[in-house]
């Protein structure tokens, strides 16, 4: 692919044996078999391409190497039976090619254990050296077609494997190489490689353990791949790891190993090298690239992650520019730019660029639209003829890398050198596995962006979209969302106002980060504003939650916090359910984590107990809620938390709320989302009055409370003249309440800044119904009509197994 016609001649049969050539002329250079499969990736458009070699002693064909990307995607085996049924061994045993479209591979024993099955699988005999056979996958939607099958064949021809041979009974090691029983785990190592670990001959027990006690824990999964037993299977393996040091910073190393069978009472044996990585040559191999793109992108989350991750190859790579952009509605939209500068693109992508990175129609560069529909990366190298929008990317050479993954096209990678850049095959190779990867990582980062913005989205309406104005108080919020890791979180808050003036605090941290936490945290939000409602006291509210959360079966439990506050006077009751306590500041600036019982945390047990404490609140006092995500890490225990926040609330000014919940925010620990509630209590300044009586059952009930009412509000200092709303609604209340229910009545009166309240309580739960259309000569169904006619509001709330009828009415001066 030196240009464009160039391209098409050398993609088949022709070229692939030209490049076989180039790779097999050094048979004993530990990175033939290798190379030989990056050819099947870069002339058959293989994803992944494996060869298997025979272990007769063991029954079984086991991988010797690959190339592409990881072939766990596609559920390929270590090792398959030899007399098994599976494509591998039926190309083995009957010396004759085996090509597999998506429905034959769906149709294999092995089906249930791939991932993905939407792919074209090809199993070609190796009938030189040890035997074995080719494994190759192809994700694109024809297949491998007749060109592909050649360049396979050829490929199967050139890949043959030497049998291996043991090193020679009394052999001396080299400096830098090593020889483990698999059998015991006892390692013979030279002495160049002790001094790779730091470590004398003296102090070595000659116990692999005590080799892989010295390397970084993240590397150690890799690395036990090769040094198990039940891992490793026969042929060459290379991998990079890291070692610490006494001093410094890890140091990385590269393994190169192969397993020798064992026999004749010869246990098997990996016998290879460790070499300092940054003395091998002046870039790391292409399989190392490969290997740190793929963990790089096996631990991005989103798409910019993804972004991230690929836009490094540029430095080794010696690029003078990369991108990378999403296919969108036939453009391009990109996600990175590196350089970010737009005087390093071309003039077309400059015009475009709208905000923080440019897109541009794919009709402008038709090129790159033929790139994308065919699915195959594409080089071109100096000189070659491209629209403007194409050419200026990489004057001295460019890469177009199309990535896709499941047959769905998600963008492309766009790779571009300003001097006259020469294509090797192992860099064209490097390309086609980096595309592959990168492809899947991004179709991966869609979905789960998809799901996190839905998810985003399902608790930004959960939460209140804003607090109530309070009577002698001002409540603030504030939610901050994790940042490691992208699930969103089960915090929430509440603030309900309650009759009387009752305010009603409320804090909670559902377990987990998934949907299922947002869903359950809108559930018990609800139900708890519910319960509340009612008029419930706080420990019967945060019961009847618990007894709800148990009811729904849910494997998840829930903290919370619950603060009843009576504005009027300043007393507080709390209950806590494996929450973290609140936090008070009085006004002379102390501050202290209140005292309080506590229960466990809702859905544990049925029959928890959830005790009350009582809080007191003198104006200018601040009550603090938060959840564990601001008071607890892994660097800190709760106890401290909570006193470090107590501090900072401390020094504080709460005149400006919003700003010292900011402040307490600032610092905050971001490995869990955190929910942050204050409320400073001021006090009300004018306290309502208030007057309460038990209708008496008699047949002058109505008159008596009539009386009552009237009594109460002169002794208010209220007019005779601005009564007649109020005895009107008394009037009609108190009967209906008579006739209609049974059990006591009772009548209550509020007065606050000429606001009065009227509200009749009985023991029925029925809501009064308004009639729709009452006829001129019904006897009754008006007395709600006329209520609702004079009162500037009214309804009905639950009460204690009745309800509560009220009226608002707005007194004449």
């Amino acid at each position: 692919m030196v240009s464009e016609g160039a391209a098409e001649r050398r993609r088949g049969p022709l070229g692939v044996e030209t490049a076989l050539k180039a790779v097999t002329a050094d048979p004993v250079s530990p990175h033939r078999v290798r190379r030989t499969l990056e050819q099947a990736l870069v002339f058959a458009g293989a994803a992944l391409a494996a060869v298997y070699t025979p272990a007769p002693e063991a029954g079984l064909l086991c991988l010797a190497e690959s190339a592409g990307v990881p072939r766990t995607l596609y559920g390929l085996r270590e090792s398959y039976p030899l007399d098994g049924g599976s494509p591998a061994a039926d190309a083995h045993r009957t010396g004759r090619p085996v090509w597999l479209g998506p429905h034959e591979v769906a149709e294999c024993a092995d089906a249930r254990r791939m991932p993905a099955r939407d792919f074209h699988l090809a199993a070609l005999p190796v009938r030189d050296g040890a035997g074995g056979c080719l494994l190759a996958v192809s994700e694109r939607p024809g297949g491998f077609d007749a060109e592909d099958r050649a360049c396979l064949e050829r490929v199967a021809d050139a890949v043959a494997l030497p049998a291996p041979t043991a090193r020679a009974e009394g052999e001396e090691l080299l400096a830098g190489g090593f020889s483990l029983a698999m059998d015991t785990g006892r390692v013979e190592v030279g002495d160049a490689i002790l001094e790779l670990f730091a470590m004398e001959r003296a102090a070595f027990d000659g116990r692999v353990e005590t080799l892989l006690g010295l390397t970084v824990p993240e590397d150690l999964p890799s690395l036990m791949s090769v040094v198990e037993a039940d891992h490793m299977s026969v042929g060459d393996r290379e991998l990079e790891f890291r070692v610490l040091q006494p001093a410094g910073p890890p140091k990385w190393l590269r393994l190169h190993g192969r397993l020798v069978p064992g026999g004749d009472g010869r246990p098997a044996r990996l016998e290879g090298t460790v070499a300092d990585a940054s003395t091998l040559r002046a870039e790391i191999t292409d399989v190392a690239r490969v290997q740190r793109l793929a963990a790089a992108l096996a631990t991005a989350g989103t798409v910019r992650d993804v972004s991230q991750a690929v836009v490094a190859l540029r430095k080794p790579l010696r690029a003078d520019r990369i991108a990378l952009a999403e296919l969108e509605n036939e453009r391009l939209v990109v996600t990175v730019l590196d350089p970010p500068e737009p005087d390093s693109w071309p003039e077309l992508w400059q015009l475009e660029w709208r905000g923080e990175w440019p897109d541009a129609p794919v009709r402008a560069m038709p090129t790159l639209a033929a790139a994308l529909r065919e699915g195959r990366a594409r080089i071109w190298p100096a000189g070659t003829a491209l629209e403007p929008a194409l050419a200026e990317v990489g004057p001295g050479g460019l890469a177009v890398l199309p990535l896709s993954a499941g047959g769905r096209m998600a963008g492309a990678c766009l790779i571009g050198w300003d001097a006259p850049h020469d294509f090797g095959p192992d860099e064209r190779a490097l390309l086609t596995a980096s595309a592959g990867l990168a492809g899947q990582a991004l179709m991966r980062a869609h979905a789960f962006d998809a799901e996190h913005e839905l998810v985003g989205m399902l608790q930004r309406q959960l939460l209140p979209r804003r607090l109530p104005d309070l009577p002698g108080g001002l409540a603030v919020a504030r939610y901050l969302p994790a940042t490691a890791g992208l699930e969103v979180g089960g915090d929430w808050y509440d603030v309900i106002r309650m009759p009387d003036h009752h305010v009603a605090l409320v804090i909670g941290d559902v377990q987990g980060h998934s949907a299922a936490a947002a869903t359950l945290m809108g559930q018990m939000r609800t139900a708890l504003r519910a319960y509340a409602a009612e008029g419930h006291p706080p420990d019967v509210v945060v019961s009847h939650a618990n007894r709800l959360l148990m009811e729904l079966e849910t494997d998840l439990f829930v903290t919370c916090c619950y603060v009843d506050v009576d504005m009027e006077d300043g007393t507080a009751w709390c209950v806590r359910a494996g929450h973290p306590p609140p936090v008070l500041r009085h006004p002379d600036g102390s501050a202290e984590v209140a005292e309080t019982d506590g229960g466990p945390p809702l859905g544990i047990l049925t029959q928890a107990e959830f005790p009350m404490t009582p809080l007191r609140l003198t104006p200018g006092a601040v009550v603090a809620l938060t959840t564990d995500g601001l008071v607890e890490s892994a660097d800190l225990d709760i106890g401290t938390g909570l006193d470090r926040l107590a501090g900072e609330l401390s020094a504080a000014d709460p005149a400006q709320l919003g700003t010292v919940a900011d402040a307490l925010l600032g610092g905050a620990h971001r490995g869990d989302d955190v929910a942050l509630l204050l409320l400073r209590y001021d006090g009300m300044a004018v306290k309502p009055r208030r007057e309460g009586w038990t209708v008496w059952r008699v047949p002058e009930a109505a008159r008596h409370a009539r009386r009552f009412t009237r009594r109460s509000l002169r002794g208010w200092g209220v007019a005779d003249t601005a009564m007649d709303a109020a005895l009107l609604v008394v009037s009609e209340l108190v009967t209906n309440a008579l006739v209609h229910t049974d059990g006591p009545v009772r009548l209550d009166f509020t007065l606050i800044d000429r606001r009065l309240r009227v509200a009749v309580t009985d023991a029925s739960p029925r809501t009064p119904v308004k009639p729709t259309d009452p006829g001129w000569e019904a006897t009754g169904g008006r007395g709600i009509l006329l209520v609702e006619a004079v009162s500037d509001s009214w309804g009905t709330v639950p009460v204690s197994g009745g309800k509560q009828v009220w009226s608002e009415l707005l007194l004449e001066r």
